[in-house]
């Protein structure tokens, strides 16, 4: 089981655990391309034999690390979604400083798109619908768009953030990766999830001059089919 608000100290994890843990920092910075089994060993504090002995390869590693990444995500997601009201028990910083290494590994996995990206994306996704479905229950206004839709550019804008971070702590001139440097970054999310960016007026709209459009672009396409049908 994995525990959220605080991780047990690496004197008090098995060898197994600890292998585990290591390539998860290891994949998370170089990639799992660049990760040597020896080099996650040295981390760990065993040999790389003793790492072939429990997972037999870099790839059975990486498979446990997945499962093992979706598991903390599961029961993290599970955990909040299970109270009455998203604010009831907000995220503290001991469960941030937990899922810190779990989204780096995420990020470095999906920026690769290994065979295990997709159903990894695939699999946050369905994480975010189930947060989609209680939030559109309190919706004064029907959403324009499916589910699987927002939450697919959902995760992407989470992801991004930690997939640009060299970019993001140079704008802002703080290492979006440190503690101080992710407050900053939660407290911006705060800021703008918590206040409309755009009117629904604009929004109203905007989406009425997308309608509005959308003939013209279908006619253009059927005209370029007849003309190469013509040829």
């Amino acid at each position: 089981m994995i525990s959220f608000g605080g991780r047990p100290a690496a004197k008090d994890l098995t060898a197994r655990a600890r292998i585990r843990d290591a390539a998860l920092k290891h994949f998370a910075e170089s990639g799992f391309s660049g990760a040597t089994i020896r080099e996650i060993a040295r981390t760990a504090g065993v040999s790389p034999g003793l790492v072939r002995h429990h997972f037999g390869s870099k790839e059975g590693l990486r498979r446990v690390c997945d499962t093992y990444v979706l598991e903390a995500l599961h029961q993290f997601n599970d955990r909040v979604l299970q109270e009455e009201a998203p604010g009831d028990s907000p995220l503290t910083a001991d469960d941030k400083r937990a899922l810190d290494p779990f989204q780096r590994y995420l990020v470095s996995t999906l920026i690769e798109e290994s065979e295990v990206a997709a159903p990894l994306f695939d699999e946050m996704v369905k994480m975010i619908d189930r947060w989609l479905v209680k939030a559109d229950e309190s919706r004064a206004d029907p959403p324009t768009v499916d589910r699987t839709t927002r939450a697919a550019l959902m995760v992407a804008q989470t992801m991004g953030i930690a997939a640009f971070h060299k970019h993001v702590s140079r704008v802002i001139g703080m290492d979006v990766l440190s503690d101080e440097g992710d407050q900053k970054v939660a407290l911006a999310m705060l800021d703008i999830y918590s206040h409309n960016l755009i009117s629904p007026e604009y929004a109203a709209a905007a989406r009425e001059g997308m309608a509005q459009t959308a003939p013209a672009s279908e006619a253009s396409n059927d005209d370029m089919m007849e003309r190469h049908s013509d040829d």
